[in-house]
């Protein structure tokens, strides 16, 4: 496989060679190839990632190979296995180990197996000495499959001193300060440990392709450094093996491989060389290498937080090995290096991140100043470029775009924002290729490639769009960049001119990438944008209306309540029909119910839907049953503020108690009810009922749906406590309501209030009376004629637009009208204009609550929804009051 690539055509040829190589007892001719095109019978760049590099059968010929199985018997040992023991292979397999190895290697060979952990683990053993009589061995052992797996080389020198030269080259590593140095020096002490001619850093990118980011050389040797190559020179299984043997080299490129026998087990599965210290060397990469004039390479594996962040890649213009020993010293120096790097680009990251966190906040505070700031692409562009590189920027922005740098034009912009508009709403956008999802963006890749969309709206339409150009760039190469080159059956591909140029042609029209941690920056600014843009909206909401944020967060609510209260609705009527055994018990509870709501709303709304008052609370629900025996009622605490969740939990439950008191208990006859609160030490809210002086009480025989609401709402709702008891003298409860729902105000205790009298109950107001009635919702006309002619109305005319309105006011004036304020047409604010004008009494029906005014028609009366018979009944005695007036 293609190691990474590199420039060639340098002025310097490769160096002159020696004797021919030690490590190639073979003729080239005998080479055994692995084949995987079943039409060439070779592989070639249409199928090396394909090819079975773990498995190829041959190991390098600088030392020899033999695999055991658990009893210590010899399954497959490589052919060159007599020149280095004197046994010959053949007659090696199926023998025992401990007859060819010495008593003390089998020792030390047996210890290094009990110590291997994890699949990948792999244990060395350094001037071993295998065979009686001859030379020790550095030796590496690992597990694969079933085979214990010892490759053994001989020995050259001891590995004592690796610890002094780790913390030697490690310590030169920390002194470094930034870095591009800081690659750079771990280049220079890789070529320092290991003497080959060229040392690159080569790092890879989120796409698989790769660059030479640092580099150190011998004298004379060609600079590869910057250059990029494609994804498919390291081919899928190539990086795998990189994950999981982390060290490679290549003695001599010209030495022929040695062969494994039997290359299949009994099972007909070959031996898995993944982690082999010898595994010889692809076709692909060995015509690679020769093109390239390298006679042996060696490569460390960078791998930070467990992915291939990249490689160290040495090459050498001659053959050349370094020691076991010198190997592992170099391969601990890679992964100390992968440490101290994942440590540095997480500090960086982290910095970074701290730095474009501050930056954001002055452009935040900025904006929050003076929000033209944002129609202004190239302030935009200098404050955001400071964080994010780039090129150019646009801004979408209520329909409008600017630009600034190098960018699109607007119509060609105009393209990218439709895009933009369909994909998903409210998330950072990155892309390197435009064209590739917007295809006439190829015609602009020159200028604007890659984009990075930061939305400034949960909806579509708003966006800041930062631009990069494509990455291509001019090369110049060391030497003559049209020197020949000798071409191997593998195709021109597998030079280092040719590979950048296959790099070339994949990313035309592609720009540097946005990395993750521009990608979370930009999701800072998104997030600070929308928050400045959100209290700009509720600042200037009076002179420029709602922003598209803020609409869509009030339909989401408004959605979100208005099932809650239709599931509320659902609930009342569904536990109503249960409890009730007539009809008309039916509607007169569900009736109470909903108005006990309604009266809650109204309430916690008044203030935009902030605490409300406990006394009021009381006196609303007081006022729908005592009428004129208010004195029955007497109310004991501090004024205290409730929430909303509470206040309409406890709504129910006071409206439960007063039905039942009014029906069954105290307040049926000439009882009193004493309810009296405080707060207790913990900030609790403690309420308690006490009736007495009504008919005797006992519990009741069955337990229906007020029963349950009075006994679970407060803790199942609120997390309080609920208690009641039906004592011979008149009912008790006692309530418990959690500090988290309760404000203590300290004002007028509530039993010092001054109670309002409550109006006197019209019941016929429009008896005989014609009346105009303006509703654009069938069901809520039906209800609310039903209740205008139960007030004895003689005829109700329904108009659903202002126009059907003021048309029937043309044919005949009615004697009273009721407006619905909100309709899908407008207001019907014209209509009552109308009436005023014609001297017709008229009360607007809203759901606004008594926030509603009307310039001109302030003294209108009001009727709330959802409204009943009764309030419908004041509203018109008022009107007609005051026509009469």
């Amino acid at each position: 496989m293609p190691q990474p690539a590199a420039r060639h055509g340098g002025t310097r040829p490769s160096p002159a060679r020696t004797a021919p190589s030690p490590y190639s007892p073979r003729p080239r001719g005998r080479r055994t190839l692995p084949t995987i095109n079943k039409q060439s019978g070779q592989v070639d760049l249409s199928n090396c990632d394909r090819e079975p590099i773990h498995a190829l059968g041959t190991i390098q010929p600088f030392g020899f190979l033999v695999s055991v199985d658990a009893e210590w018997r010899i399954r497959r040992v490589s052919d060159n296995f007599a020149r280095f023991t004197g046994t010959d292979a053949e007659a090696a397999i199926g023998a025992e180990l401990a007859a060819l190895f010495a008593a003390e290697a089998m020792v030390a060979l047996r210890d290094r197996l009990t110590v291997l952990r994890g699949t990948d683990a792999v244990e060395r053993l350094f001037g071993l000495p295998l065979i009686e009589g001859r030379a020790p061995f550095d030796v590496a052992v690992h597990l694969s499959g079933d085979d214990f797996v010892i490759e053994a080389e001989p020995a050259t020198e001891s590995a004592a001193e690796a610890g002094n030269l780790i913390r030697s080259f490690t310590g030169r590593l920390r002194q470094t300060e930034t870095m591009p140095g800081f690659l750079r020096e771990a280049a220079r002490q890789v070529k320092a440990m290991t003497g080959f001619d060229r040392v690159m850093v080569y790092r890879f990118d989120d796409a698989g392709s790769g660059e030479v980011v640092a580099e150190a050389l011998s004298p004379g040797v060609d600079s590869f450094y910057g250059l990029h190559y494609p994804a498919s020179d390291i081919p899928v299984q190539a990086r795998k093996l990189y994950l999981r043997n982390v060290f490679r080299v290549i003695a001599d490129v010209s030495a022929a491989p040695v062969a494994i026998r039997p290359s299949l087990d009994e099972k007909g599965v070959a031996l898995d060389q993944s982690l082999c210290v010898l595994r010889a060397v692809s076709p692909i990469h060995i015509e690679y290498l020769r093109n390239m004039g390298v006679d042996a390479s060696l490569s460390i594996s960078i791998v930070v937080e467990g992915e291939l962040w990249g490689l160290f890649a040495c090459h050498h213009y001659a053959p050349r090995l370094p020691s076991l020993a010198m190997r592992t010293t170099a391969e601990l120096f890679g992964q100390l290096f992968s440490f101290m790097l994942e440590s540095r680009l997480r500090s960086e990251t982290s910095d970074y991140e701290l730095r474009a966190r501050r930056a954001s906040d002055r452009i935040m505070a900025t904006i929050a100043h003076n929000s033209r700031l944002l129609h202004d692409p190239a302030w935009l562009g200098d404050v955001i470029f400071e964080l994010i590189p780039a090129d150019g920027v646009a801004v979408f922005l209520d329909g409008q775009i600017t630009l600034s740098g190098l960018t699109p034009s607007v119509e060609q912009c105009a393209a990218i924002h439709d895009f933009l508009n369909e994909a998903p709403p409210a998330e950072v956008f990155a892309i390197d290729s435009i064209q590739s999802v917007v295809p006439q963006a190829a015609a602009h890749a020159d200028v604007a490639a890659g984009m990075l969309a930061i939305p400034l709206s949960r909806t579509p339409n708003n966006h800041v769009v930062l631009f990069r150009a494509q990455q291509l760039r001019s090369v110049r190469w060391a030497g003559n960049p049209e020197k020949s080159v000798e071409f191997g059956p593998n195709g021109s591909r597998l030079t280092p001119r040719k590979s950048f140029e296959a790099w070339t042609r994949l990313v035309d029209g592609t720009s540097l990438p946005f990395t993750r941690a521009e990608r979370q920056v930009a999701e800072t600014l998104r997030n600070g944008m929308l928050e400045v843009l959100l209290r700009l909206a509720e600042d200037a909401a009076q002179e420029r209306g709602q922003a598209h944020e803020r609409q869509e967060l009030l339909i989401g609510e408004l959605n979100h309540r208005v099932r809650n209260i239709l599931s509320l609705i659902r609930g009342l009527i569904s536990q109503t029909e249960r409890s009730s055994t007539t009809i008309e018990d039916f509607v007169t509870n569900l009736d109470g119910r909903v108005q006990a709501l309604a009266r809650a709303h109204d309430q916690v709304t008044h203030d935009h839907w902030g605490p409300a008052s406990l006394t009021e609370l009381l006196e609303v629900e007081a006022s729908a049953y005592l009428d004129h025996r208010r004195s029955a009622l007497v109310m004991k605490g501090p004024e205290v503020l409730l929430q909303p969740v509470a206040f309409t939990a406890l709504a129910l439950v006071l409206h439960e108690l007063m039905t039942n008191a009014a029906k069954y208990g105290a307040l049926s006859t000439d009882g009193t009810v004493l309810i009296s609160w405080r707060l207790d030490a913990d900030g609790d809210l403690v309420l308690d009922w006490m009736e007495s002086g009504g008919p005797p009480v006992v519990p009741p025989s069955r337990r229906g749906f007020g029963s349950v609401v009075i006994e679970t709402s407060i803790p199942h709702d609120l997390g309080g406590e609920a208690d009641v008891s039906y004592r011979l003298h008149g009912f008790v409860g006692h309530f418990r309501i959690p500090a988290r729902h309760v404000i203590g105000t300290g004002g007028t205790p509530g039993a010092e209030r001054a109670r309002p009298t409550p109006p006197p109950e019209i019941r016929a107001p429009l008896t005989g009376l014609r009346v105009l009635l303006v509703e654009d919702n069938m069901i809520i006309a039906l209800d609310a004629e039903a209740h205008l002619l139960d007030l004895g109305a003689s005829d109700v005319a329904v108009a659903a637009t202002v126009g059907e309105a003021l048309a029937l006011l043309d044919a005949d004036r009615p004697d009273f009208a009721a407006l619905d304020y909100n309709l899908a047409d407008g207001t019907s604010v014209p209509v009552a204009r109308r009436l005023r004008e014609l001297g017709v009494p008229f009360a607007f029906m809203t759901g606004l609550g008594d926030s509603l005014s009307v310039p001109g028609l302030e003294d209108v009366p009001l009727v709330q929804k959802p409204y009943s018979a009764g309030q419908i009944a004041a509203a018109a005695a008022r009107a007609l009051a005051s026509v009469a007036d």
